[in-house]
């Protein structure tokens, strides 16, 4: 059998199994060195019961050998996830909550007879509405030793989160500085003195870093760790993490929709125009909606039943879209933290285990509303520079133009000199047509402000 399938860029770590892609399908092979762990994993009934808890992808086995590999022990074929996200693309909930399912999983795992072995933010993706695990292969027959995942779950996600509780803040950027963790000794040394007086935060995090500087041995790595003993440690980094919050702020932008809805009916009437937009076009079952803020747009496409990423560089947005979305029960809006001036890179080895944010995001629709003034003259990027981003977001547009005269710019060019002497609708719409066939044009009312249905040529 001719081995074309392409192996997944991000799947190499473990010898348990891979990721790969055969004709568009994406699967997971099992070899054969962990055959053991994962019939336990089936037979036990663990698999099934994480199912029909939502914890964790489902998947379909496949009776074929694709790579004819020698290894090879089983195929699995799992429910494909359209859009992948990364931790530092999260807000802090969004994190918090996947810490709490990866800890809700280990703890289920025991009454299996199985452990975790892998405690990652990377193996927990935002699906339909919730977080939802989707390594198959990260669980093993249960051994009476300490938690191998203990320091990753400390790195990865407690530091982190411990790091935003305390400073009041959002800050998803330190996941992509730290893509294998945040070192335990640096986040001791972050953190206030106030965290040492939390029981919780001094042992996981204080002094578990100062026995992360001692040599490991072999003798400590395998002393017993009983299954009750493994149980409480499991259930004091739930009950931390449960405790931990970042409080809600009103940011510029958080309160722009109450400041829209009192100017002359502008929001309903920007609102009726894309609403009536949107309904001509055929063909448009995802989204991108760039500069969502609180996600206004994002949820009359979700109510077309459009699948809807609302991106938006304020993780206090974001953070309270999640909340809306996790209570609505909406599984059609994905939240990410964006900064459209800088992007997620592509990184890890050869700048291919994690993909930059268009090549994994982009929709048969973009939403740029309220948006170009904060990219050109917040963020000093031209026009075409800005069209650049728009083409790779997704083939339809709908952009919104910003006069000078208005008064949301009028404040940003109070504390700036004004040197944006090209920032106008001629030379706007002169680089949206370098990059789009132009298909609509209509102001919203007598605020000045123009929508523009555009076509990616």
């Amino acid at each position: 059998m001719p081995n074309n399938f392409l192996h997944h860029t991000s799947s190499y770590r473990d010898p348990s199994g891979f990721m790969f892609e055969d004709n568009g399908v994406l699967y997971r092979q099992v070899n054969k060195s962990f055959r053991e762990h994962f019939d336990h994993f089936l037979s036990s009934g663990f698999y099934e019961d994480l199912v029909r808890k939502g914890w964790i992808i489902p998947h379909e086995q496949i009776t074929a050998n694709i790579t004819g590999e020698a290894d090879h022990y089983a195929t699995l074929r799992p429910e494909r996830i359209e859009t992948i996200t990364y931790p530092y693309e999260w807000s802090f909930d969004m994190l918090r909550e996947a810490a709490l399912l990866t800890l809700r999983i280990a703890k289920e795992a025991l009454q299996f007879g199985m452990m975790l072995k892998d405690a990652t933010p990377y193996n927990v993706q935002f699906h339909r509405g919730k977080m939802i695990f989707i390594d198959t292969l990260s669980f093993e027959k249960y051994e009476e030793v300490p938690w191998i995942a203990y320091r990753q779950f400390c790195e990865q996600f407690l530091s982190p989160l411990l790091l935003m509780h305390y400073s009041k803040t959002h800050l998803p950027g330190l996941s992509l500085a730290y893509p294998e963790g945040i070192p335990l000794p640096l986040t001791s040394s972050l953190l206030p003195f106030r965290s040492k007086l939390s029981l919780y935060a001094y042992l996981h995090i204080h002094l578990n870093a100062k026995y992360a500087q001692k040599k490991p041995t072999q003798a400590a790595a395998r002393k017993p760790f009983s299954k009750q003993k493994l149980m409480n440690l499991l259930s004091s980094l739930e009950t931390l993490v449960a405790r931990l919050s970042v409080p809600a702020q009103a940011s510029t932008w958080s309160e722009y929709y109450d400041e829209a809805s009192q100017r002359n009916d502008y929001l309903e009437q920007k609102k009726k125009i894309i609403s009536s937009w949107v309904d001509e076009l055929r063909g448009v079952k995802t989204a991108v909606d760039l500069g969502a803020n609180e996600g206004e747009f994002s949820k009359l496409l979700a109510e077309k039943k459009i699948t809807t990423t609302a991106a938006d560089f304020d993780p206090f947005c974001i953070n309270k879209l999640y909340h809306e979305i996790r209570q609505r029960g909406e599984k059609n809006i994905l939240p990410v933290c964006l900064d459209l001036s800088n992007p997620s890179p592509a990184i890890g080895v050869n700048g291919e285990e994690r993909k930059t944010f268009f090549s994994r995001i982009h929709g048969d629709l973009v939403l740029a509303l309220a948006l170009i003034h904060h990219l050109t003259i917040g963020k000093n990027i031209p026009f075409d520079m800005v069209m650049k981003t728009m083409q790779q977001a997704g083939t339809q547009l709908i952009i919104e133009f910003i006069p000078k005269t208005d008064e949301k710019i009028q404040l940003m060019l109070s504390q700036k000199p004004d040197i944006y002497t090209n920032y106008n609708q001629g030379e706007f719409e002169t680089a949206l047509k370098g990059t789009h066939d132009i298909q609509k044009m209509e102001s919203i009312g007598n605020s000045g402000r123009v929508l523009y249905l555009a076509k990616r040529k």
